[in-house]
Order: C-alpha cells, then sequence, then structure tokens
C-alpha cells in the first residue's frame, strides 16, 4: 500500500524534535501524537516504530545519508530497517529524492565496529574495555530490538497461574518468564492497560529484570523497607506484594512529580504497607529518624540507563561522559546515605539499570573499601535460596543477549551484625 505523504511528514516532524535530544524520545513523540488527534491507531503506531527504528540505528542512518536530515533519515529508515519498497513511498516522496532512495537501497553498509554496534565513540571505548567483540556484538545487536511486554503478578491479589489462564481465555497469547516466579511475557504489544486484570491491579507492566532485583532483596512479612529511590514506584509495588502488604515500606524520592505517579498504582494494587515520602535530598531529617532501623534498603540508582536501550534508544545520544561524571558522584553519594538506613544484620541492594562497570561494580568496590562495616553478599547464593535458578556470579548482571532481559546489575550488601 502506498504511504501517504501526509504521514511521511508527520513522521519526519516527529523525529526532527526527537534529534534536538532535549527531552526524552517517547514524551516528544507522544506530545507530537496529542497535538494531532486526526491520526489513526495504525499512522500513530508508524510514526513511533519509525522513529525509534531512526533511533536504534541512527549511526548507519548517519553513514548512509550523510549526515542527520531528518527527512533522509526517515526514508533511509524506511528503505533499510523497516523493508519498505520503492513504490510503496514513490507517491510521498519528491521527484528528485527517487533516484537517491534507489541508490541509497542499494547502497553497501559501512561494516566497521561503531556502525554494527552503533554506539556513540565514548561508549563503544567503554564497551569494549569490558566485552570481547563478539559478545559485544551480540549484546549490541540486542539492544538494537524492540522489548517484549513483560507483566509482573500482583501475589497479593492473585496467582500467576490464574492470570496465565483468564489471559489466554481472552485471547491474549502469553507465557510464565523464565526467571521470575511472579513475571508473565506476552506475545505483541496488546493495550493491555485496558484489560480488567491490569485495571483490578492484579498485574503490573514491569520488566522481568527489574522483577528479578525484587526477588533478590528478598523482603519479609513485617519488615521495615526502604525503596531510596523510588520514581514511580514500579520496584516499591513488588517488594510490598512480596511482603504481603504487612510491616512498612517506605517509598522515598527526591521528585514529587515521580512519587505521584505512584498514587493511582498503589490505590490499585491494594497494598497498604506503602508509605510514599518526598525528600528534599539524602540528608533529610525523614531519613534521619530511622538512621539504622531498617531491616532492607534498596538503592535502585539514577544511572545512565544503558540497559534499557530497546526501550530508550535515545539514551545513547543523549548522554556523553560528562552526564556519567555526574551520575557517577550522585551513585557514590546516595549509595552512603542510603547505608545509614541499614540497621546490623540487615541487608542493602544497589542496583542500576547500566551496563558500565564504572556505575556498576565500581561504585560498590569503592563503598565497601570505605565502609568496612558492609560485606558483599554473593547473589548467586541469595537467588538460589529464592528457587531462582539465575547464577551470574557474586553481582546480578543481566542483559537481553543472555537473560531477555533489560541490562541490570545489583550488589547485594550486609550490614555486619554488632
Amino acid at each position: 500500500m502506498p504511504l501517504p505523504r501526509p504521514l511521511l511528514d508527520h513522521t519526519v516532524t516527529a523525529l526532527a524534535a526527537v534529534l534536538e535530544f532535549k527531552h526524552p524520545a517517547d514524551a516528544v513523540v507522544s506530545r507530537h501524537l496529542r497535538a494531532h488527534p486526526i491520526l489513526g491507531q495504525q499512522d500513530r503506531a508508524f510514526v513511533a516504530e519509525t522513529v525509534f527504528a531512526a533511533l536504534r540505528r541512527l549511526r548507519l542512518l548517519e553513514t548512509l545519508t550523510g549526515g542527520r536530515d531528518p527527512r533522509r533519515l526517515v526514508l533511509a529508515a524506511l528503505i533499510r530497517l523497516r523493508g519498505l519498497s520503492l513504490r510503496e513511498l514513490d507517491t510521498a516522496v519528491k521527484p528528485r529524492e527517487r533516484d537517491w532512495l534507489a541508490d541509497l537501497k542499494a547502497r553497501a553498509e559501512d561494516n566497521s565496529l561503531a556502525v554494527r554496534c552503533d554506539f556513540p565513540d565514548w561508549l563503544l571505548a567503554r564497551l569494549q574495555r569490558q566485552y570481547g567483540e563478539e559478545e559485544l556484538l551480540a549484546l549490541a545487536q540486542s539492544l538494537q530490538q524492540s522489548a517484549p511486554l513483560d507483566l509482573r503478578v500482583n501475589v497479593h491479589k492473585g496467582e500467576r497461574d490464574a492470570v496465565l489462564a483468564r489471559l489466554a481465555a481472552d485471547g491474549i497469547a502469553a507465557r510464565a518468564t523464565i526467571y521470575s516466579p511472579v513475571g508473565v511475557r506476552l506475545e505483541g504489544k496488546p493495550q493491555i492497560n485496558r484489560h480488567a486484570l491490569f485495571l483490578e491491579g492484579a498485574i503490573e507492566i514491569q520488566d522481568e529484570g527489574s522483577q528479578l532485583l525484587c526477588q533478590l532483596l528478598a523482603p519479609r512479612r513485617g519488615e521495615m523497607v526502604a525503596d531510596f529511590c523510588a520514581g514511580a514506584g514500579g520496584k516499591t509495588l513488588a517488594l510490598g506484594a512480596l511482603m504481603r502488604s504487612s510491616g512498612r515500606l517506605y517509598a522515598f524520592d527526591v521528585s514529587e512529580k515521580r512519587l505521584a505517579g505512584l498514587k493511582p498504582r498503589l490505590a490499585r494494587s491494594g497494598l497498604s504497607n506503602v508509605h510514599p515520602q518526598w525528600i528534599a535530598s539524602e540528608n533529610d531529617a525523614r531519613l534521619k529518624r530511622l538512621a539504622g532501623k531498617l531491616d532492607r534498603v534498596l538503592v535502585d540508582a539514577p544511572c545512565t540507563g544503558l540497559g534499557t536501550l530497546r526501550r530508550n534508544p535515545d539514551l545513547k545520544w543523549r548522554q556523553d561522559e560528562a552526564t556519567l561524571s555526574e551520575r557517577r558522584a550522585k551513585q557514590d553519594v546516595i549509595l552512603a546515605a542510603a547505608a545509614k538506613l541499614v540497621k546490623p544484620g540487615g541487608l542493602m541492594l544497589y542496583a542500576t539499570c547500566s551496563l558500565l562497570d564504572e556505575e556498576n561494580a565500581e561504585v560498590v568496590q569503592c563503598f565497601l573499601a570505605t565502609h568496612d562495616q558492609f560485606e558483599l553478599r554473593p547473589a548467586n547464593a541469595a537467588l538460589a535460596q529464592q528457587r531462582i535458578e539465575l547464577d551470574t556470579g557474586e553481582y546480578l548482571r543481566l542483559a537481553p543477549h543472555l537473560h531477555g532481559t533489560d541490562g541490570f546489575f545489583a550488589a547485594l550488601l550486609a550490614r555486619k551484625a554488632a
């Protein structure tokens, strides 16, 4: 079917706005689509999928087109990545573009590692120090794919088998996740947020890797627990369900706007043990009152988010070495502040959705070197206690090419008993 010219124009306009890299790509695309309600569901999906395809392979498209012209990038993405034919584009393009498109379709790709991985130079250099070329390519190519849609079953309201049966009865193809005992992976991208199970709070959208972080911390009934960087509360709700809505679970964050996103989710969940609290900083008086009193603390630290490139491909282009340095300094401060909450014999989980050792193991090693009252607990042993068959060594390291999840890192730190 020929591509309508207005639909091409919408896609070019949306990509041009995204390429300013002032705001997250999903927010920019959503704003464009909201401003043009005349677009139907299929057209909206076309715009979003094409923009994100271009972001995932921006370096390749730039080498093919010779620059960052949004229109040329969109046309190249349609021909080289989304498989549209010259005939399908014929009525949408200008006459002078037809010959260029024919040449583009036949042009050989740059076979350099940088283009095949489609990382900026600063990121490629760091990942080359961590991985051999074969594994680096496998990781990079997995990050160039769209992420699956995972759900977490709210065990406070139901069991996974019942959820799977309900989804099957409603014609939604799904299966149990491989590692998470409360996860469900859907086939395709149905509008699950309109399903009764979602509206009733029986399920939440959450990547399997994110679920595993909460399983690793393994909070128990009746404990005092904190999610130190709660954001919109996805992990908070998972922890609260594992606690069976007992004990006391604090959801701290320095952003009132992010915490506001937790309120409707908390209401759906049916949990009564969650207490969202805005804090002004890592030194807030609310935190000082809890010093040395908490059984478990989750530190899902702000990071570059590079493990989520399947969902947020713009992150690799919106950040640089300066961003990494800022995040790294913040991670040290946050981890040290969170550690003050942990009681003797308690546990703290440091976690990121980053791929970089600088934000992961190096942070943990620096912390342990200056906090001798803490020690590392092997993640593989802790997961085995939860009957989760996943062994990535003393740290939890997840990656899409190995585990089918987003990229995550976690270290379990125990405060020595007094």
